[in-house]
């Protein structure tokens, strides 16, 4: 687990600089999470580590594979000095923990809430997972071990979170580049979804 967490801080660090903070929580019953914050720039970009420690396993499943199965770790970019966005910290790992708390696996076009603002003032409680490769492109690990990929999480108002369940996240994803939405402005209100 520890070796498999290295290469995944080494990747997000090739990939994002170097952390300029970092926090770890730990829930009863699971590993630590950690949440990485990036600056550059404008931007501020947050990731878990600590997600992709062990393969997320369908609740159903009779045996929990230590091997096999998908590993993911979840990047949220936003602006930077627009809001208090580093109150995002706890939501972000209550995130990263939910495979492991819930036996949630974690997948492009999933809604995942956390039933409060992710910071002071969001007008967001909920993200959309979006596809990996963008920002930072997955990690091959050894056989027989599924890849480690970095899913961007795209912050949802709830009426977008509504609307998504009845229309999919391709859908939403389709109404905000037309409409020319800014997803990393933590201010945004919500698309018309009329």
């Amino acid at each position: 687990m520890a070796q498999i967490l290295a290469l995944v801080e080494a990747r997000l660090r090739s990939a994002l600089g170097e952390p300029d903070a970092r926090a770890a929580v730990t829930f009863l019953g699971t590993d630590r999470i950690e949440v990485l914050r990036f600056a550059e720039g404008d931007l501020v970009r947050y990731a878990t580590l600590g997600m992709s420690a062990h393969p997320m396993t369908d609740p159903t499943a009779v045996v929990a594979d230590p091997l096999r199965g998908p590993r993911a770790e979840l990047v949220l970019t936003v602006r930077a000095g627009l809001a208090p966005t580093d109150k995002l910290l706890r939501p972000l790992a209550v995130l990263g923990a939910a495979p492991q708390v819930e036996g949630l696996v974690v997948t492009p076009g999933a809604s995942l809430d956390v039933g409060a603002p992710l910071w002071e003032g969001a007008p967001f409680t909920s993200v959309l997972v979006a596809e990996p490769g963008g920002l930072v492109e997955d990690l091959e690990l050894d056989e027989p071990m599924d890849p480690v990929h970095f899913l961007p999480l795209l912050p949802m108002t709830s009426n977008e979170a509504a609307w998504k369940r009845v229309h999919g996240a391709a859908a939403l994803q389709e109404r905000w580049l037309s409409h020319g939405t800014d997803l990393r402005d933590p201010l945004r209100s919500a698309v018309p979804l009329d």
